[in-house]
């Protein structure tokens, strides 16, 4: 009889703590588009689970099967390389959630489904060959970055106003997922041996963890210096000096990580990183009433 993964080991698989990201995103897009919530609850819930539980989830399940080789060596008790999700079942669960998501998407509209598909193109060809865009951090960083704040941003805006949403929101979106890209070079330090052994060019390994560590808060810095700029030229003066508040206690926290890029990476993952996404917030609610909001 063939074996069959223990639940407990499919959720491990599924990693529901990084469902937070493109659901918190998503959130605000529902914000950001300026439409009232009320009536458009069941939507709103869809759309968070398409967001975190089904095609954030997706990628997860096909990035740890398709790097079961690398995880072997940098974290070996993972599900796949434990042997608790055994044979290919790592890859059924990508392609079954993969359908999933696919499904709940289309009941959600074509805008919504569009996104999905995209979304989901972009998780299996960062993990899967032969395009593994993961290979290269540059390239692999930046997908996931799009995928984990941009897409989940843009679909909840889409979702609220059953359209394209307005070019504001689309543009701050887009600067919060350009930011992304320094936490996803965050995520890089804790495997720097392995990738290096695997031949995975995260940026780490490119350029070193110190300069990798300066470029990382660099790119996170410089989308929110954009965000609030733009904030002033639409006169939403309070929120602009909030996210620059929020901006100067992750410079502060920057400060600290640089001291050892390796060792406190994970830390300012969970502090700094936690003033970024709380920067989102306040800027969807700063565009809700230029987008037609309360």
């Amino acid at each position: 009889m063939t074996a069959t993964p223990a639940p407990s080991a499919v959720i491990e698989l599924l990693k529901p703590l990084t469902w937070f990201a493109p659901m918190w995103a998503f959130a605000c897009g529902v914000i950001s588009s300026g439409q009232p919530a009320s009536g458009q609850w069941p939507v709103i819930a869809a759309g968070v689970l398409l967001a975190g539980p089904l095609v954030c989830a997706t990628s997860q399940a096909a990035n740890d099967w398709f790097d079961r080789h690398v995880d072997a060596i940098n974290e070996p008790d993972r599900p796949i390389p434990s042997g608790r999700i055994p044979g290919r079942w790592g890859l059924y669960l990508a392609l079954g959630w993969t359908l999933l998501s696919l499904v709940v998407a289309a009941a959600l509209g074509p805008w919504i489904l569009g996104a999905a598909l995209f979304g989901l193109v972009l998780a299996w060809i960062y993990s899967a060959p032969p395009v593994r865009l993961k290979r290269n951090g540059w390239w692999g960083n930046a997908a996931v970055a799009l995928c984990y704040e941009g897409l989940p941003w843009f679909t909840g805006a889409a979702v609220m106003a059953a359209a394209l949403p307005d070019r504001r929101v689309l543009l701050v979106a887009l600067l919060y997922a350009a930011g992304a890209h320094g936490i996803m070079t965050l995520n890089d330090f804790k495997s720097v041996e392995g990738d290096r052994r695997m031949g995975l060019l995260s940026l780490p390994v490119q350029m070193g963890s110190e300069r990798a560590a300066r470029f990382a808060c660099l790119v996170m810095a410089l989308p929110q210096v954009a965000v609030i700029a733009l904030l002033v030229g639409w006169e939403r003066y309070w929120h602009a000096g909030l996210v620059a508040a929020l901006l100067a206690g992750q410079a502060a926290l920057m400060a600290r990580f640089l001291e050892n890029p390796r060792e406190r990476a994970i830390w300012y993952n969970g502090t700094g990183t936690t003033l970024y996404v709380l920067g989102m917030l306040v800027a969807a609610f700063a565009l809700r009433p230029l987008v037609g909001g309360a």
